[in-house]
């Protein structure tokens, strides 16, 4: 009997491309010529499967889309609102079925899913209620690789870094603006990257001040409120300048900024985190760390789609590159 191996060894590539070929998985990036030597070997060593699978439409998976944000919540951060949208947009191209859940709504996740992207941050009982579900797992935005769990992240370190240099430019202390989240369930803080990675390259550099870290929500509201807290609580020591972890929170900052009659980038400069499209609806327009939101969605649905038809149980961490945009709030 002709196996996936023996095709395999007649082409010279791994019995996994054959059988991804042979399903016709679209994520598969081999070239025309490597597929028709498959196709050919198979009808050659008489391969009896590859017939019926020919004549088959490539299987629709039913893939559930889990948020750990509410709709509302969505919406007011566009962070998470691109990478669902990049998702959806691979979903459609590979005709895959997503069925949407917010807010950790897992008693609506039908028993016959296929397997689960969850966006956002879980905690580890949330993460085991999702494996009552099937074993299908991969997270955007949180690592989860020490569970177990394949994973799609930025690249916070290189980002940051970015930042920092770009602000000692022309300033020799830099505060910083920070965020902090609870998981839904309020079970676990999540620790914050961006905030590690600040505090540990700002002592590299010889300009790590504790004085000017202020931690809050990610909201815009924070944002106006740790500001404003920095400027009154610093007065002339405030730095001239800034590192704010997302978007939405320097947002907040600026008008604190601006309502104290302090100039952005003159006595202020400011680099905030994501670029999202907020970035450019301000003014000044800021300057911001970007991560490619939309390409995390497409890697997370393809790793998911990779798992399922390979059957591989092997974890993996996708850590996406972030690049440095400067805008009007940087001299």
């Amino acid at each position: 009997m002709v196996t996936l191996k023996d095709i395999a060894k007649r082409v010279g590539v791994s019995p996994a491309t054959v059988s991804r070929v042979l399903n016709q998985d679209k994520t598969l990036s081999v070239s025309q010529q490597t597929k028709q030597n498959i196709l050919q070997a198979t009808k050659e060593l008489g391969y009896t499967k590859h017939r019926k699978v020919q004549n088959d439409s490539p299987a629709t998976l039913k893939i559930a889309l889990v948020h750990w944000y509410s709709k509302q919540e969505e919406l007011n951060d566009l962070y998470y609102y691109a990478i669902r949208l990049g998702l959806e947009k691979r979903a459609q191209e590979l005709q895959h079925q997503l069925l949407r859940y917010f807010h950790n709504d897992f008693s609506e996740i039908p028993d016959d899913i296929d397997g689960i992207i969850a966006i956002g941050k879980f905690s580890r009982e949330q993460i085991r209620e999702l494996e009552s579900f099937t074993k299908q797992l991969v997270f955007i935005d949180s690592d989860t690789l020490s569970l177990g769990y394949s994973c799609v992240t930025s690249d916070f370190d290189n980002g940051v870094r970015q930042a920092i240099d770009c602000l000692l430019t022309h300033s020799k202390t830099i505060g910083m603006i920070a965020g902090k989240e609870m998981t839904t369930d309020q079970e676990e803080l999540v620790p914050d990257p961006r905030l590690t990675t600040f505090e540990r390259y700002t002592k590299e550099k010889g300009c790590y001040n504790p004085e000017a870290i202020f931690t809050g929500e990610f909201s815009s509201q924070a944002g106006y409120t740790l500001m404003t807290q920095a400027i009154t609580s610093l007065g002339d020591k405030l730095p001239r300048a800034f590192f704010i972890a997302n978007d939405t929170l320097a947002i907040g900052s600026l008008r604190a900024l601006q309502e104290h009659k302090l100039s952005v980038p003159d006595d202020v400069e400011l680099i905030s985190f994501n670029d999202t499209s907020l970035t450019q609806q301000v003014f000044p327009t800021l300057s911001s760390v970007r991560v490619h939101t939309e390409k995390m969605g497409a890697c997370a649905l393809d790793i998911l789609c990779r798992q399922i038809h390979e059957n591989d149980d092997i974890s993996s961490m996708t850590r996406l590159s972030t690049k440095l945009i400067k805008r009007s709030s940087t001299l």
